[in-house]
């Protein structure tokens, strides 16, 4: 009885918080519900385990989630999703609170998750799902997490023979992750035109997952991701994926796999790894590809990073990439990087306040490539933080920036940042921020240049 009236108690609040605004409280329910009741997740009916789909890992795994979710949706499937990113347990009970009848019973027949790392293990052993799909393990949120392998380790307690798992095969530590289920579908996708052989100065490596060596990479497709191979045990890239990328056209937006061409919205290397990780998933639970590829044409990303705005004439490319790991931040860079017109770049990195300890370093801007930026013409580079401003020049001018191409602006006021923008004589500007203050800078852009709207 008390798992009952926690669930009406929070059904009403999902109600109220749905009145006041859908785009808010994404959690809220949940947070009430898991108050009232810890294993309130634990007490639902009617959920087969065998079609639950954690999504987890440290970049794409929201992209990845919503992609998943669309596809199969599209198929006919009735599923149900914690689109809204809330991703911990919280998000997890709101998602069953909005997808149950008053009696407690899960009312649809698929569930796709986003899980953060850290909430995995608890929320596996409430919600014992089968199916987890992992797009990678990197560094990321020192504060919170130390290390990958600290991440890695939580993965490798839970994970057993009962469960089915989607690995990154050109990702070391979630691949390891294989021998550990009882069925591995791996995703790879091929070299290609964004492919790279890194020989910065910054380039590091990482101890293999099963024996501590070196782990070495043939190339990346992505800042630590490509095909590898241990340089002292047998450990490395499986030689037939389940699903294997190739042919990458980013200029037509396609690529093949398994004979035939698919035509996809978005195309930046990221992107063709969710894709990948989705056909694997979605294939397994019985979709052709038509109905995949059909999903991937119709499919719009909720958790797009980029916007673009006119702004006193100029073409504005806005950014928002996720500070805390370098291969997130990476991924923003090469987009600017691609671009091979001339233009002024403006990278503002903040203090994260989310939690303690706040973080306020720089040291994943420095592990990522600049270099490739300043070699694709740029007229004017702008560097703001009130924290790390110095920080992100230095790191532009070890790349080769010009000294006096380089502004420093040591604050968080967007509109004393902005100002500059009326000093550039190019008429393309990409803008790099964290998310957090996507607001303050689409609002001032968006207005004109007032930044109180």
């Amino acid at each position: 009885m008390k798992f009952l009236l926690t669930l009406w108690i929070a059904k009403f609040v999902a109600f109220l918080v749905n009145i006041v605004d859908k785009k808010r409280g994404s959690n809220y329910a949940g947070s009430i519900a898991v108050k009232l009741m810890p294993n309130f997740v634990s007490c639902f009916k009617n959920i087969d385990y065998n079609n639950v789909i954690f999504i987890s890992g440290t970049n794409g795994k929201s992209t990845t989630t919503n992609l998943t979710y669309h596809v199969l949706k599209s198929a006919g499937k009735r599923v149900a999703c914690n689109v809204e990113g809330a991703n911990m347990m919280t998000g997890v009970a709101t998602t069953l609170i909005k997808n149950s009848t008053l009696g407690g019973k899960f009312n649809k027949d698929l569930l796709v998750l986003e899980i953060d790392e850290r909430s995995f293990p608890l929320i596996r052993k409430q919600l014992p799902g089968r199916h987890m799909g992992l797009t990678n393990l990197q560094k990321d949120q020192v504060q919170r997490n130390g290390d990958p392998d600290f991440i890695l380790r939580k993965f490798q307690n839970v994970i057993g023979s009962d469960m089915t798992l989607y690995l990154n095969n050109e990702e070391p530590r979630s691949s390891s992750l294989g021998d550990l289920s009882g069925s591995v579908h791996y995703f790879s996708v091929a070299e290609n035109s964004r492919t790279y052989v890194s020989d910065d100065f910054y380039t590091v490596t990482l101890p293999c997952p099963k024996c501590g060596h070196a782990i070495s990479y043939h190339n990346y497709n992505l800042a630590n991701i490509g095909p590898f191979h241990c340089t002292k045990c047998s450990y490395g890239s499986v030689d037939t994926p389940a699903v294997r990328i190739t042919a990458v056209d980013y200029e037509n937006s396609s690529f093949a796999c398994d004979g035939h061409v698919w035509n996809v919205p978005y195309n930046n290397p990221f992107y063709i790894y969710n894709f990948a990780m989705c056909i694997a998933i979605c294939r397994n639970f019985g979709l052709t590809d038509e109905q995949i590829q059909q999903g991937f044409l119709t499919f719009k990303n909720p958790a797009s990073h980029e916007d673009v705005f006119t702004y006193k004439g100029k073409e504005i490319h806005y950014l928002r990439g996720k500070q805390e790991n370098p291969e997130a931040l990476q991924s923003e860079l090469d987009i600017i990087a691609a671009d091979k017109r001339k233009k002024a770049v403006f990278v503002g990195l903040y203090e994260i306040t989310d939690f303690s300890p706040y973080y306020s370093g720089s040291f994943y801007f420095f592990d990522c490539d600049f270099k490739s930026i300043v070699d694709s013409g740029v007229e004017k580079y702008v560097a703001f933080s009130a924290s790390v401003a110095d920080d992100i020049a230095s790191r532009m001018i070890l790349a080769g920036a010009p000294a006096e191409d380089v502004t420093i602006c040591d604050t968080n006021d967007i509109a004393a940042v902005f100002r500059n923008l009326d000093q550039i004589n190019t008429d393309v500007i990409y803008i790099l921020t964290n998310p957090k203050h996507a607001k303050d800078v689409k609002g001032y852009l968006m207005n004109g240049g007032d930044a109180n709207g």
